[in-house]
């Protein structure tokens, strides 16, 4: 089947304005844009992909080209990452069989967690959006309750039915509990990796709903599909040894160098 992964990235973000453009350096002590690993890791996937950098901003279109990203410029009015990948189909007129959404925040994102969520929509017909979630060790969870103590919005958490189907999704961390688990431990928390495959069916009716209220409130793209009934399917993905964070705050930043000079990443 045929597959676009679009690598939304906007500059005027809320809680780290200019993030794409942020330079991470790996174990070579080389600086890399955020932008630039995320694509990197795109480039990752297995299978002939068309990779592109979505955007609205000049800085970051002429940065991406500048390492040889092709970037498509989508509409200043797309509200989040989902909004873009839709505009991309817009732009291009192209009409591919799947759309990846590779957040630009997420340069760890280990290749095999995308290839789960194309491989969901190949065997799956029914799924219309799949997204991939990680169980959380002691070590992630107890580092998402201590950003949550310190008044920091640090990763999403998903509860899922026995399908793995959504019931909800949040930036506390649910289900909760008071315990503090101990290493080792199954821990029923599950990290939601910030990548999404859909339908381009899925993305039409998309743009065609208002923000809903959940939506708004939690800051999170994926729950317009759930408030208008389109189910979200979460697909467990293994880290196989591969730590992950996505980049949210400052502070993210030496979390995120520290694992890419453990990896050996240049």
């Amino acid at each position: 089947m045929s597959v676009l992964i679009a690598i939304p990235a906007r500059y005027a973000s809320t809680r780290y304005p200019g993030k794409p453009l942020v330079d991470l350096r790996g174990a070579s002590g080389e600086a890399r844009s955020l932008i630039c690993r995320s694509w990197e890791a795109a480039q990752a996937v297995s299978g002939d992909h068309r990779v592109v950098v979505a955007t609205d901003d000049a800085r970051i279109r002429d940065h991406a080209q500048g390492f040889g990203a092709e970037v498509v410029m989508t509409s200043e009015a797309c509200r989040n990452g989902t909004e873009r990948c839709a505009d991309v189909l817009r732009a291009t007129g192209d009409a591919p069989e799947i759309v990846v959404n590779l957040q630009g925040d997420a340069p760890l994102t280990p290749p095999w967690f995308v290839e789960a969520l194309i491989a969901a929509l190949q065997t799956h017909p029914e799924v219309a959006v799949a997204t991939p979630v990680l169980r959380c060790d002691a070590e992630a969870r107890n580092g998402f309750l201590d950003d949550r103590a310190a008044g920091r919005v640090g990763g999403t958490t998903a509860v899922f039915d026995a399908l793995g189907d959504a019931l909800y999704f949040s930036k506390e961390v649910s289900p909760y509990t008071d315990r503090r688990f101990a290493e080792g431990e199954e821990i029923p928390v599950f990290h939601h990796v910030g990548v999404y495959a859909y339908r381009p069916a899925a993305l039409a009716a998309y743009m065609g709903w208002p923000e809903g209220p959940l939506e708004r409130w939690e800051g999170l793209e994926q729950l317009r599909f759930m408030e208008n009934g389109t189910k979200v399917r979460c697909v467990e993905v293994a880290a196989q040894g591969a730590a992950f964070w996505e980049l949210n705050n400052p502070v993210d930043v030496p979390r995120i160098e520290a694992i890419l000079k453990a990896r050996g990443q240049a």
